[in-house]
């Protein structure tokens, strides 16, 4: 009897700790997803052009001074960082691992950034804009600027999340005018065109307002997910969500959706790795 039971703690012990080292390797280990994007509208001198997306960090580290993280940014040899939101958390007052990221970024090749809701909720955000401005970084608020290689240029534009807006049910109707000006801004032009937005469940009014490719993040990949049925879980998408990861294509705009690095409400992952995405654009011309 004695031997039987010391039989189940070892097995009882032996599975514990192989479930506890694979939720570590779920939320730790970092993998990278390469997309190619061709369009007509892209300047030959942009085929090639590479983007890193980063998003949704919720000051998480990986490695001493984030040297996994920035690690796996280099050897993608980006020409372009895009980071989309929640790169802080609302309930974590140490910005130091998020700030030493971006401060290792900027060495390495431009960065944009964009609010996310954890911006806004941390009530810290003209800090956090300050020092992201100081360390390099050009943050996008409701603007645009111009990208160029040689003689050509794109546009790139970010949105502010409206989680700063005091009624939530005004969100959509503030993004809605938001995007309406910035279009109105660059639409007299025929570059190609980016735009950096939190929220992937506004994928209708991003190909409303015909901009070529969209970087999003917030659905942190839909937390767990699963073969053949995708992410369960995804703020303001309903169940199932829609837009959990990869890329969604509508007439001409195609929104990547990266996955996240960190967690937040829900603190853990499944089968849903911390993600650096890589996208390569290809000139059809």
């Amino acid at each position: 009897m004695k031997n039987k039971t010391k039989k189940l703690w070892i097995y009882f012990l032996t599975g514990m700790v192989l479930l506890i080292s694979f939720f570590y390797f779920q939320n730790n280990s970092l993998v990278t997803t390469e997309y190619t994007i061709t369009s007509k509208k892209l300047p030959p001198s942009f085929d090639g052009y590479r983007i890193v997306q980063l998003s949704d960090l919720h000051n998480k580290s990986f490695g001493k001074d984030q040297s996994r993280l920035v690690e796996k940014v280099i050897e993608s040899k980006p020409d372009l960082i895009v980071f989309t939101g929640d790169l802080i958390d609302a309930d974590t007052d140490d910005e130091t691992p998020s700030l030493i990221l971006m401060e290792k970024l900027v060495q390495i090749a431009p960065v944009y950034f964009v609010t996310g809701n954890h911006e806004w909720w941390s009530n810290q955000f003209d800090t956090l804009e300050s020092s992201l401005k100081d360390i390099g970084v050009k943050v996008l608020r409701n603007e645009a600027e111009e990208v160029a290689v040689g003689d050509d240029q794109i546009f790139i534009a970010g949105i502010d999340d409206p989680a700063n807006v005091t009624e939530r049910e005004h969100e959509k109707a503030i993004m809605e005018e938001r995007i309406g000006n910035l279009s109105e801004d660059i639409n007299g032009h025929d570059q190609f065109q980016i735009l950096l937005s939190h929220r992937p469940e506004l994928f209708s009014l991003y190909t409303e307002h015909e901009f070529d490719v969209v970087f999003s993040g917030h659905a942190h990949g839909g937390q767990f997910r699963f073969p053949f049925v995708g992410g369960l879980i995804a703020p303001d998408q309903g169940f199932p969500p829609r837009y959990t990861s990869g890329t969604y294509t509508s007439s001409y705009t195609t929104m990547v959706v990266n996955r996240g690095l960190g967690n937040s409400v829900i603190p853990v992952r499944f089968l849903n790795r911390p993600e650096v995405v890589l996208v390569t654009l290809e000139s059809a011309n």
